[in-house]
């Protein structure tokens, strides 16, 4: 059986350019190496390398067998971190970026209990909407919410969830200017927004049968922070297409109402960018981990608050 050490060893003095460089990486005199790449040319009834008293350079055959030899070693080096990650305890610092209407509803609400999961492990959280760069920063993990997922690059994007915006407003607004029955009715209506210019807003919907239609209003109320618009609506200054993990504890709890449920912009995907999966600390792991299973739970349980209240309307 061919011994894999030499597809290894072989790998590493493609990768040095010699055989010196690499014996001294792995710590192995540079006769045994190079007596142990000439067994395995001898093996393979191949060469691999051209060898001259100045230079060393890869045969074709040597650079395509090279392309394999590095899947190996690869293979061999996520092997070891498995079972590393398995057996060693989360600990150290995590840095992580959370825009600020996620943190302030969801992600502040469940990190504590991770803490407390992991005692070994710091968290240090930027709240912010900024897009922040995860290699030129440090920052381990950023999460972020878009229509879409990000085209990272080199980066690693990991889906966490989808979250949904529901157009609500509260009880008294509604007994004031009425209950909207179709889109063109809002027109009519006080209503909330992050952004407006010249004092318009837009927003494009998607509704019943596929069926898409945007909508543009004057918003009485403009404010760039979810939560602070939260507070608009709950006060009755206007209605306003919130988060469903913002508001679904204020509409079971009658705070709120859902109006025009049919209609909604499109759905937001939470997601984590980071900069690889190999060679992630345990920490950065087990965060990634922890709130890929409770982000969707809380998606879930916005979605059961959604259906009770429903039924019992």
């Amino acid at each position: 059986m061919q011994d894999l050490n030499d597809m290894l060893y072989f790998a590493e003095v493609a990768e040095r350019g010699g055989f010196a460089a690499a014996g001294r990486a792995l710590g192995i005199p540079k006769s045994r190496l190079s007596r142990r790449v000439a067994e395995l040319e001898a093996r393979l009834g191949v060469r691999l390398l051209n060898r001259t008293t100045r230079s060393l350079s890869l045969t074709e055959v040597g650079q395509a067998y090279l392309r394999h030899c590095l899947a190996l070693r690869e293979a061999a080096q996520a092997a070891q971190e498995t079972v590393e990650q398995v057996y060693s305890e989360p600990r150290g610092t995590v840095r992580l970026a959370c825009p600020v209407t996620l943190a302030q509803s969801v992600v502040g609400e469940l990190l504590p209990d991770f803490l407390a999961r992991h005692p070994a492990v710091r968290v240090e959280m930027q709240v912010g909407n900024r897009v922040v760069n995860v290699v030129e920063e440090g920052v381990d993990i950023a999460l972020r919410v878009r229509s879409q997922l990000d085209e990272a690059g080199s980066l690693v994007v990991k889906r966490l969830g989808e979250g949904v915006q529901w157009l609500v407003a509260s009880p008294a607004q509604l007994a004031r200017q009425g209950q909207p029955a179709t889109l063109a009715q809002l027109q009519d209506m006080d209503t909330l927004a992050m952004s407006a210019a010249d004092g318009r807003a837009s927003l494009v919907l998607h509704g019943p049968g596929g069926r898409q239609e945007t909508l543009h209003f004057s918003p009485r109320y403009v404010a760039d922070d979810l939560l602070t618009l939260r507070f608009a609506a709950l006060a009755g200054t206007g209605l306003c297409w919130l988060p469903d993990y913002l508001c679904a504890a204020d509409i079971a709890a009658g705070r709120l109402v859902r109006v025009l449920p049919g209609w909604a912009p499109a759905r937001g995907i939470v997601h984590a960018v980071f900069a690889s999966r190999r060679g992630l600390a345990p920490a950065v792991r087990s965060l990634l981990d922890f709130l890929g299973e409770e982000l969707p739970a809380r998606v879930r349980l916005c979605q059961a608050q959604q259906a009770a209240y429903t039924s019992s309307g």
